[in-house]
């Protein structure tokens, strides 16, 4: 298949999947609930989604800073200039095709700072599996701190829904089920058996080499500290950002540090799922609100914001880095 094709196939299901989860939380709306909507979007506050945006470029300007900590042990100190301007094409990149962004910027900081990418691809997967350990940290805590509420809320929606599907369930179907799962393992077993003797293998083992070094570079850092210090101000500055835009809305401004952390950890879920967090977002924060006695349609109208605030910052700044990136390293060469 033409890498173009694929690409825009990709493109086209992950919005596809975005589009459905609007849709499914928009359809059962009353017209009543779409003109409370409207009216939440029309009395908010967005002059107070600029002092979040300014967060939110300080969160990735330390995105970049952490960056180069780890980029360091392998040999090479890129400039800060650079490396930001490299996550913010990778984070403009990420709208338009999902994961492409990772990609992109380890291409970018290539280029411009003559490092290897395969190194470069090492530090950015260790990057996003600290990231993805602190997202766990933070899930666990916001359980921890309101344990009642969460609790009811998974028992309410979660465990008794799948109790009583599995209790609906025959023994046949269930049978069936556990068949269609040792037949995929026992067919991607010999898959992988046939592809280890391929010379794409080996040409992956190669790279997987590089990448490994890249990861180890945790290991071998020299100021660890800092690198722990730049790690929790990019979680703070997520959290204050989002907490700066409780004050977008009356009807959420009353709202305090656990439903920030909430909204935090299942906000950035929603990102993950979908590109650019579309539909996902602002479905897990609509939900997740609910629990904190806010109104469906005013949740929905503040994900709505949160989210256009933050793909605006990604576009405006991304845009702006790719511009400024060969015009900033002409002059630096002159």
């Amino acid at each position: 298949m033409p890498k173009k094709l694929k690409n825009v196939i990709q493109i086209a299901i992950f919005l596809g999947i975005g589009l459905v989860l609007i849709w499914l939380i928009t359809k059962d709306l009353t017209a009543e609930q779409k003109e409370q909507i409207k009216t939440a979007l029309r009395n908010a506050h967005y002059w107070l989604v600029i002092p979040a945006m300014i967060i939110g470029i300080a969160s990735h300007w330390a995105r970049a800073v952490r960056w180069k900590l780890l980029i360091k042990p392998l040999g090479y100190e890129p400039g800060t200039l650079n490396t930001f301007f490299a996550v913010m094409v990778g984070y403009l990149a990420n709208l338009a095709v999902p994961r492409l962004g990772e990609v992109s910027r380890c291409g970018i900081l290539a280029r411009y700072e003559k490092i290897p990418a395969d190194k470069l691809i090492g530090t950015m997967i260790a990057e996003r599996a600290i990231d993805l350990i602190c997202l766990v940290i933070l899930l666990i805590a916001t359980v921890l701190v309101q344990i009642d509420l969460i609790g009811q809320f998974f028992k309410t929606e979660v465990w008794h829904p799948l109790q009583q599907k599995f209790a609906n369930a025959g023994s046949a179907q269930m049978l069936l089920y556990i068949g269609i799962l040792v037949g995929v393992i026992i067919l991607l077993y010999f898959f992988f058996r046939l592809f280890a003797r391929s010379k794409a293998a080996i040409t992956l083992r190669s790279l997987a080499r590089g990448v490994l070094e890249g990861i180890l570079s945790v290991g071998k850092m020299e100021r660890k500290g800092w690198f722990i210090f730049y790690t929790l101000l990019i979680w703070t500055l997520y959290f204050s950002m989002l907490y700066c835009g409780f004050y977008t809305l009356d009807e959420t401004k009353h709202l305090g540090f656990n439903a920030a952390l909430a909204i935090l950890g299942v906000g950035s879920i929603g990102m993950i799922v979908t590109q650019g967090g579309i539909g996902a977002y602002h479905a897990l924060v609509t939900k997740t609100l609910i629990l904190y006695n806010i109104h469906e349609s005013t949740g929905f109208a503040f994900s709505w914001i949160l989210w256009l605030a933050q793909t605006l910052l990604v576009m405006v700044v991304g845009l702006l880095s790719l511009v400024l990136l060969p015009v900033f390293n002409n002059n630096k060469q002159k």
